[in-house]
């Protein structure tokens, strides 16, 4: 069984910097993928960025060259460096274990407002 933990949402004014954090109860190197989702009001929850083990990363098209995901496999944390934010970029965000694989896990979510 593991657990997520997310934080590291508040509120930031349109264009700033925020960073997001996932702690992981469990190793994350039981997970080739390690993501971050998030979910607007009135949208579906919507994929944001995803880490495989080895560090390659995928962004939705959205918040490329804004947004790096990381993981620090033996600190077992997964981060969501955001740059350059939006007022459209509100939205509550959850980080994701294992999408890819037999099992999957998710944090509880953090709200993230930038406000114009």
């Amino acid at each position: 069984q593991v657990q997520l933990v997310d934080s590291g949402g508040g509120w930031v004014q349109a264009g700033g910097p925020l960073r997001l954090s996932c702690s992981a109860s469990g190793s994350i190197c039981s997970f080739n993928a390690m993501g971050w989702y998030r979910q607007a009001p009135g949208k579906q929850r919507e994929l944001v960025a995803v880490v495989l083990r080895g560090g390659d990363a995928n962004y939705a098209d959205s918040v490329k060259g804004r947004f790096t995901i990381s993981r620090d496999n033996a600190k077992n944390m997964v981060y969501l460096q955001m740059n350059s934010l939006k007022p459209e970029d509100t939205a509550v965000y959850y980080c994701n274990a294992g999408l890819d694989g037999p099992y999957n896990y998710w944090g509880q979510g953090t709200q993230v407002t930038v406000s114009s």
